[in-house]
């Protein structure tokens, strides 16, 4: 494709050079110019290049939602006026989740006017009374030097944290992508033991769950692990031999990896994964020695269709010349530009790079950051942890409380036997507070019912938990509740909620790729949330058939045992070659056999 549209440019410009008035045009442009117009061009370019390095001269104005806070100076402030700064600073963590930045040396509209040396320091003075009045930590994050008439000035930019007093940490899921042997598990080995990997795969020894992937060294199942923070942003993970109740007890921020599978074998795994634990971001890890190869562009449209937002890290750099490595990174620039990505990549080089990239990344869905590091030598493993540091949550306190006043609604994505404990299920709650004790009904069978059952302890991170909040992943014991009557996909609710289930649904779909056509009586794997299982094409509103790239409604019946699902929730399917994204629309209740409704196809086209 490349080759094409090189060879369209260059007729295009033959046929430029060939009409008489460019001929004209080109003899002029190639004349001899004056001496003093190039150096007048070179000095106009050297300015230019000066403006180009500095911080531009403004910032977006101020929000008054959100965690990020600008004052112009905080010097020597009244008690009345200082009492109504920290009263802010609560607001501003709060709407953060215990988190704020504050900008140092800005005015509200954004305008950059930057504080002397003598100003900056009393103002981070204020900043860490402040801090310390409300029980927060503070971390200079960076400064940089702002142009003036009279002196030169500096703003700061500073990260305030705070464990809220309602939880125990603040937790952000990343899924880890990527292709078979690109380092995935290795670099998580190392962020979280703390030590660097001997270029054989030790570090990721720790990670594995099963005998056949310690032997064949390639990730089968999904693994978990932990990164802390605590609040003046140092690592805490496994190193000094610290036990995961100590991580999360030192922690003020934890971000928890799931380590999913890159072979294609694996990839029904790997869609469990995205779909069934709802990751906060998703991080894309490839070989700077083979660069795109594999499942790395089926990772990455995956991430896409459900709208996870994407980092890249180029792992392996210590394999490989420098201009291999800027080759990988220019393909990957490539790919993320093509108009089915539409992504703006962003190459983090230094620490100001990776404080960039974080705040951006969460900002805008189109950025990318790209790390490049190894996990033998440890080149720029300080830069993503940095990066890590400072990613704030995509949701804001409000949206938090929003679900937490619902009714509960708790997904089963794993179920296991534990000696003297019984029957424990693992999984995400979706909304409301789940607590030790509370009677919740778990469904549906393949019958259709829901049963009744007691939470008689939870566990989170593999620490103790009295109290779970929506949006946060443990593991629950259910006593002696009989194993076998679960299986993963269910969900436990609240015996309140009176749980509708379903074995038809409509969902309006895009069809990504078919081979031929897609009909009526087809068979996929549907994805919705935790829920797996094949279904049937009953319907396809409005039309007979289907072929690549186009929309409709679709009526799907599962084949086995009917499933809980919501209004609204993504869908994925798959078979073979063929896959295809959308969104739940209707649910027809099990007692109701299927009549079209054409209405509804209009609505939805």
């Amino acid at each position: 494709m490349d080759a094409q549209v090189a060879n369209h440019c260059s007729i295009k410009s033959a046929a430029k050079a060939s009409s008489p008035q460019n001929a004209a045009e080109s003899r002029i442009e190639n004349a001899p110019k004056k001496k003093s117009r190039t150096r007048r061009g070179r000095r106009g370019k050297r300015r230019r290049g000066k403006k180009a390095n500095e911080p531009p001269p403004f910032l977006p104005p101020e929000a008054e939602e959100g965690n990020i806070e600008y004052k112009l100076k905080l010097v020597n402030p009244t008690q009345y006026r200082f009492e109504h700064l920290a009263t802010q600073l609560k607001w501003r963590l709060q709407e953060g989740r215990g988190e704020a930045v504050y900008q140092i040396g800005v005015e509200d509209n954004g305008l950059l006017v930057g504080l002397t040396e003598e100003d900056m320091k009393a103002s981070l003075k204020t900043l860490r009374r402040m801090a310390e009045k409300v029980g927060a930590d503070i971390t200079l994050l960076r400064d940089r030097e702002v142009d003036c008439d009279r002196a030169r000035r500096k703003i700061a930019e500073v990260l305030v944290r705070k464990v809220p007093d309602d939880q125990q940490f603040l937790d952000l899921r990343v899924a880890v992508l990527g292709n078979v042997d690109s380092g995935k598990s290795t670099l998580l080995g190392v962020l979280t033991q703390g030590e660097l990997d001997n270029g054989r795969g030790r570090a990721r020894l720790n990670l594995f769950r099963h005998l056949h992937e310690i032997q064949t060294g390639r990730t089968s199942s999904i693994s978990f692990e932990i990164l802390g923070f605590n609040s003046k942003g140092e690592v805490v993970n496994y190193s000094d031999s610290r036990t995961a109740e100590e991580i999360c007890e030192s922690s003020s921020k934890m971000i928890t990896f799931i380590d999913l599978a890159g072979h294609y074998k694996y990839l029904k795994t790997t869609i469990f994964g995205l779909t069934s634990y709802c990751p906060d971001f998703a991080m894309l890890v490839v070989a700077a020695n083979t660069g795109i190869a594999g499942t790395t562009r089926e990772h990455l449209g995956l991430a896409m269709a459900l709208k996870v937002p994407i980092f890249i890290v180029v792992s392996k750099v210590d394999l490989c010349g420098k201009s291999t490595v800027e080759k990988t990174v220019r393909q990957l620039e490539r790919v993320l530009k093509l108009p089915g990505c539409n992504k703006v990549p962003m190459v983090v080089s230094n620490p100001d790079d990776a404080v960039t990239a974080a705040q951006q990344f969460a900002q805008s869905s189109s950025v990318t950051p790209i790390f490049t590091l190894s996990s033998v030598s440890g080149e720029n493993l300080d830069l993503l942890k940095v990066f890590f540091n400072i990613l704030p949550p995509l949701s804001n306190s409000k949206e938090q409380e929003e679900l937490m006043q619902q009714l509960t609604e708790f997904q089963v994505d794993e179920i296991y036997s534990v000696p003297d404990v019984g029957t424990v299920v693992g999984g995400t709650l979706y909304s409301g507070v789940c607590r030790e004790g509370d009677r919740l009904v778990v469904g549906p069978t393949d019958d259709g019912r829901f049963l009744r059952l007691k939470v008689c302890s939870i566990h989170r991170n593999r620490s103790g938990c009295r109290v779970l909040r929506a949006g946060q992943a443990a593991t629950l014991a259910l006593g002696n509740f009989d194993r076998s009557l679960l299986r993963k996909g269910m969900v436990m609710v609240s015996p309140k909620m009176n749980p509708t289930i379903c074995w038809q649904f409509e969902a309006a779909i895009v069809l990504l790729f078919h081979a031929k056509t897609f009909r009526r009586g087809f068979q996929v794997t549907v994805h919705v949330g935790n829920v797996r299982q094949t279904a049937t094409v009953e319907c396809l509103l409005g039309k007979e058939e289907l072929r690549t790239g186009e929309r409709a409604v679709v009526c799907f019946r599962f084949l086995k045992h009917p499933e809980y699902l919501r209004v609204g929730a993504k869908l994925l399917f798959r078979e073979g070659v063929t896959k295809g994204i959308g969104h739940v629309t209707h649910l027809l209740p099990s007692t109701q056999n299927y009549v079209p409704d054409q209405n509804r196809n209009q609505n939805h086209s």
